[in-house]
């Protein structure tokens, strides 16, 4: 039998008592307490309903030494992992994209990083070929080096005169003409 949802709006929640004839009965323990409830306002109940007898299989007292029955727990959705995963994918979904979940296929998606591997791989190939010098060449670069060397060495000596105060320039020119006049004597 269907329950509109009408019906349902009007008929009370948990284990509500029967007013009248099934005082032990619970009105959620049978179908029959169902229809006698539900029916129509204008049809006549049928005449073999007050032969059929009232379930007594649910008393009030027996409630409290059923044990109720637990939910179990699923050790998947337990794991965090499936939880983490879970989550992540709710999240990309709340944002109206799927860039989490990949649509092409897995052969695709290791064709398609091997052609990358292999287009690097040459690429560098490339590079070395190109970086490959002659002893000429490499002894060349060795010379500039030391040029550049002597030049910063030097520019930094001019500096460091630059800085100094002026008595001390002036007793370096005393020293170096000093000592042109002893070699001029002597010649």
């Amino acid at each position: 039998m269907w329950i509109s949802s009408e019906q349902m709006d009007q008929t009370p929640r948990g284990p509500a008592r029967l007013p009248t004839g099934g005082e032990g009965m619970v009105k959620s323990a049978s179908a029959y307490a169902n229809l006698q409830q539900h029916r129509p306002e204008g049809r006549k109940p049928s005449p073999v309903s007050g032969y059929v007898p009232q379930p007594d299989y649910l008393d009030g007292d027996e409630d409290e030494d059923l044990i109720k029955p637990k939910k179990l727990v699923n050790p998947v959705k337990a794991s965090k992992s499936h939880q983490e995963l879970h989550r992540e994918l709710m999240s990309s979904c709340k944002r109206g994209g799927s860039s989490t979940v990949e649509t092409k296929p897995e052969l695709q998606r290791v064709l398609e990083s091997r052609k990358r591997d292999q287009i690097i791989k040459q690429r560098k190939q490339e590079d070395e070929a190109r970086k490959k010098i002659s002893p000429l060449e490499a002894e060349l670069q060795k010379r500039h080096k030391k040029l550049e060397e002597m030049e910063k060495q030097q520019e930094k000596e001019q500096e460091e005169n630059m800085k100094a105060p002026e008595f001390v320039k002036v007793k370096e020119n005393l020293r170096r003409t000093s000592f042109q006049g002893k070699d001029e004597k002597e010649v």
